[in-house]
């Protein structure tokens, strides 16, 4: 009994793996995405770029939903997370260097749809390793790691398109290496502590109905699908608000923020999941950070001078950071079966992509007639629902 109490602990090495591993997920998409992509897709499409663009947003949008759920549901019945992990960093590294030999539109589009299907054989199977390896007690320092994973990702893009550092036919493979750097070390050299209460199988008979989600979990869901179009919108539309304030603002001020939010997120999002372990109080930080965010929504729908849009954005993309980020350790904290864990996180996942197919719709209606204060107020008070959700989510056990 006396070494009980160390094994109760994930090991610190393998977190950090573990963080590097799901940060790659980021540098694989946000510069290809981001960068890479619709500068590939004005060459073929030529005037059709954007609209181009939107189909590949969509049916990348499917092919992600889909394949979170189906590799997460098949990582649960092999019991074999790191094989799923392996084979999705090979496939998808495979396809995404054989991106820049699409001769025409159709093409780049089937690969692009077998790449996002391929990326989340990885990631699905992935985000269900961290169940089956973290502790309660951990989930919130598990959750700050998670927070260097969109970080990671803005500097990637910024690595990638650093004048005279990398040409552009050279950047896919920068990216390819990257990616492949950042999740091999926790496939080779992760040794995870064995935690069987983590995997054991679920109860059965007079215990089994309570297997369903409900509860914390459909709050957990609907929480973060709440915040998720507010991000989502921002991102697409972050240009267009900050040209409406100052036309003469320039693309790397611009970037400049972006970056410095996802910088900031870090160590609050650190310190608020050490907090949360400290005190088991795993879901304040998350009513916190979405009560920040929606605040800075709304200074931001009230913002007519730069300077005052600059902070608000800074507010909400901080503490939006570090909501997303915490949610996403916590998650794995109330999903009720773990012979089932990949499926529910794949199912979970819907909120990454939904918000996709959601937002151009509110932004179209509101944006043309109202205008951005209008979409921002929306917004917050989205996130707002999302603040009671959580806020009135029974403490755990």
């Amino acid at each position: 009994m006396a070494d009980a109490g160390p094994v109760r602990r994930q090991s610190l090495p393998f977190l950090l793996l573990y963080a590097l591993a799901a940060a790659g997920g980021a540098i694989a998409y946000v510069p290809f995405l981001t960068i890479w992509l619709p500068s590939r897709m004005t060459e073929l499409a030529g005037p059709a770029d954007v609209q181009t663009l939107g189909y590949v947003t969509f049916f990348g949008a499917i092919a992600a939903s889909v394949g979170g759920i189906l590799f997460g549901w098949l990582s649960d019945r092999t019991r074999s997370r790191r094989a799923w992990v392996l084979a999705g960093l090979i496939l998808s590294i495979t396809l995404l260097l054989l991106v820049p030999l699409a001769e025409d539109v159709w093409t780049l589009v089937g690969i692009i749809i077998a790449w996002q299907l391929t990326l989340n054989m990885m990631l699905g199977p992935l985000a269900a390793w961290a169940g089956d390896c973290v502790p309660d007690a951990q989930k919130g320092l598990l959750g700050g790691l998670l927070a260097f994973s969109p970080a990671l990702g803005a500097w990637s893009g910024a690595l990638v398109t650093w004048p005279g550092l990398v040409s552009g036919e050279n950047r896919l493979i920068v990216i390819a290496l990257l990616v492949a750097g950042a999740v091999l070390p926790v496939l080779l050299l992760g040794r995870p502590r064995a935690f069987p209460e983590l995997t054991a199988p679920p109860a059965r008979a007079a215990d089994a109905p309570r297997q369903r989600p409900s509860g914390p979990a459909v709050r957990m869901w609907l929480a973060r699908l709440l915040v998720q179009i507010a991000e989502a919108a921002l991102f697409a539309y972050l240009y267009f608000w900050f040209r409406s304030i100052d036309p003469d603002m320039q693309d790397n001020e611009k970037a400049r923020i972006f970056g410095v939010a996802l910088t900031l997120a870090i160590p609050i999002a650190l310190a608020s999941g050490r907090w949360a372990d400290r005190n088991d109080r795993p879901f304040l930080p998350l009513v916190a950070s979405a009560a920040v965010s929606a605040a800075g929504m709304i200074g931001m729908a009230f913002a007519t001078e730069l300077d005052t849009a600059k902070a608000s954005y800074l507010v909400f993309g901080v503490a939006t950071t570090v909501f997303l980020s915490l949610h996403a350790s916590q998650t794995l904290r109330i999903l009720p079966r773990s012979d089932r864990r990949g499926r529910d996180l794949g199912i979970f996942n819907l909120t990454n992509t939904m918000p996709s197919l959601i937002m151009p719709w509110l932004t179209i209606s509101l944006v043309p007639g109202f205008g951005f204060d209008a979409l921002f107020l929306l917004l917050a008070g989205l996130t707002a629902i999302a603040v009671l959700l959580l806020a009135t989510m029974p403490r755990p056990r």
